[in-house]
């Protein structure tokens, strides 16, 4: 072996992970307790728990990107046959993907090649560091071909649609060659096609002998072949067996069974326009993303958009919001708001939650906010507050943050929330500023069963008060009741379709 080769454990002698009473504080609060397990080389686990149970935790845990608060009884250990290995030479060996790698890129406006960013999976750095040798570069065009991301390799990945860059993110993962797959709801926003594309990877893998411990909230995020079962409860193993099909059962009747309350929705007559678009174009980075949009907006209506990863659902909510702008010749009419204002008068009408913003708040920069300060940034629209939040700022935020059931976490860090923790506390932020529309990009996405059932009552009753609702989802069922029309978006084209879909 070469000095400075990587060394891989051989199928005989795979990887295996031990914690004994590891424990984990952060921010005088325990996040993980008293943790014991060990995990065998070839073993595919599902980790299930509602949000803030410490999935993510323990998933970095295992990454060593997370080490145990000393308490005198606590170890962590790995392990390759009968040799031990360091902690330095087992990251090498981990590979932990999260929603935060992908944030990280828009974050930093990393925007490598697809062929360039698998490569840094290789070299294990962010940035490709140093020349791709012959031997790696056959490896990535190895793993494009498996990934089918050949046609790509030369595209920028800030350019790529959000399924295509998940793949390419788990191409990267995968051409390390890890022991341990650590993937952290990894298929949140994906749409069926994609979500299929990353099965078949996952099932090649497994058929390698890939190992893996996948977090995830819904039955249909638990990739086939998962071998073990483990589920969090405040920061302790709840309970943990090998996988059986009455566990996923159980999983997807956790959703069907949140308990509805009745809501009675009045029919409404079509009220004011709101926004108009008259042959509208949009354009993201030179590249066609819509074409000849037309469409109103109106008081008391609803919208569910629909659409396929890339079909420009995001990128039509920022076409509302103001963040985007339609090429010439098209035309955007924001009622209520004279020609030639600052966009900022209407971004005051506006609440906008979407993945960017989450990344946004994760970044070095904002990740210190305290939780009280960016539900309190919603009235003013802001990334955090220039100042102190006044007395009316505490009011309107602390009362959001009671709805939420986040008042307890008012003075912590964005950054020691979970992803589902830190989604409501920004919908919670889009309200401070009482928006007369809502505009919301998978809202739904990393909150745990109970979470999403309280979600779309909250949201139910906010479209009873009156607040305009326009909704980009996935999955039918992440729906409130009382959605009046849907809207889908396929081939740079816009089908608008009037239907209580949601009912």
């Amino acid at each position: 072996m070469r000095r400075g080769q990587l060394e891989y454990p051989s199928m005989r002698a795979k990887l295996e992970i031990a914690l004994h009473e590891v424990s984990v504080r952060r921010a005088g609060r325990w996040v993980l307790r008293e943790i014991s397990l060990q995990l065998r080389g070839g073993e595919r686990w599902a980790l299930i728990g509602a949000n803030g149970a410490g999935k993510t935790q323990l998933l970095k845990l295992l990454a060593t990107d997370v080490w145990p608060t000393p308490c005198g009884r606590e170890s962590v250990s790995y392990r390759a046959g009968r040799r031990r290995i360091d902690r330095r030479r087992a990251k090498r060996l981990l590979a932990y993907l999260g929603a935060e790698r992908q944030d990280k890129y828009l974050r930093y406006a990393w925007n490598l090649c697809v062929s360039d960013l698998i490569a840094t999976g290789i070299h294990g750095t962010d940035l490709l560091l140093r020349p791709v040798t012959a031997t790696e570069r056959r490896r990535v065009n190895a793993m494009l071909r498996a990934c089918s991301l050949t046609a790509l390799a030369g595209r920028g990945f800030l350019s790529l649609s959000y399924g295509q860059k998940r793949v390419a993110l788990l191409a990267r993962a995968l051409a390390a060659r890890p022991a341990w797959l650590l993937l952290d709801e990894f298929y949140n926003g994906l749409d069926p096609r994609y979500r299929a594309r990353i099965d078949a990877i996952l099932d090649a893998a497994r058929k390698r002998g890939q190992s893996w411990v996948v977090a995830a909230h819904r039955a249909a995020d638990v990739p086939q072949g998962t071998t073990h079962w483990m589920e969090l409860d405040g920061g302790r193993i709840r309970s943990r067996k090998r996988a059986a099909g009455a566990d996923l059962a159980r999983l997807a009747r956790l959703a069907e069974e949140q308990p509805q309350r009745p809501m009675r929705f009045r029919a409404r007559k079509p009220g004011k326009i709101l926004l108009r678009l008259e042959h509208a174009d949009l354009y993201v980075e030179y590249r066609a993303v819509l074409c000849d949009l037309n469409w109103v907006l109106r008081v008391g209506e609803h919208w569910a958009l629909f659409g396929a990863n890339g079909a420009g659902k995001s990128s039509f909510l920022k076409l509302i919001y103001g963040d985007l702008s339609p090429a010439a010749g098209g035309r955007i009419e924001r009622y209520g708001i004279a020609p030639g204002a600052p966009i900022a008068a209407w971004k005051r009408r506006v609440g906008l939650v979407s993945p960017e913003l989450q990344a946004d708040y994760v970044a070095d920069a904002a990740a210190d906010v305290r939780v009280l300060e960016l539900v309190a940034s919603g009235r003013y629209a802001s990334i955090g507050l220039v100042s102190a939040p006044t007395p009316q700022d505490r009011r309107v935020a602390k009362r959001w943050l009671d709805f939420f059931e986040l008042s307890a976490d008012a003075g912590r860090a964005v950054r020691e929330l979970s992803y589902g923790q830190l989604r409501r506390a920004l919908l919670a932020r889009a309200l401070c500023a009482q928006p007369r529309i809502l505009l919301l990009d998978e809202p739904l996405t990393g909150l745990d069963p109970a979470s999403r059932a309280a979600m779309k009552r909250f949201l139910e009753r906010l479209m009873a008060r009156g607040v305009t609702l326009v909704i980009a989802v996935h999955h039918v069922e992440d729906l409130p009741r009382g959605i009046t029309h849907r809207l889908h978006l396929h081939k740079r084209q816009a089908l608008a379709i009037d239907s209580n879909i949601a009912t």
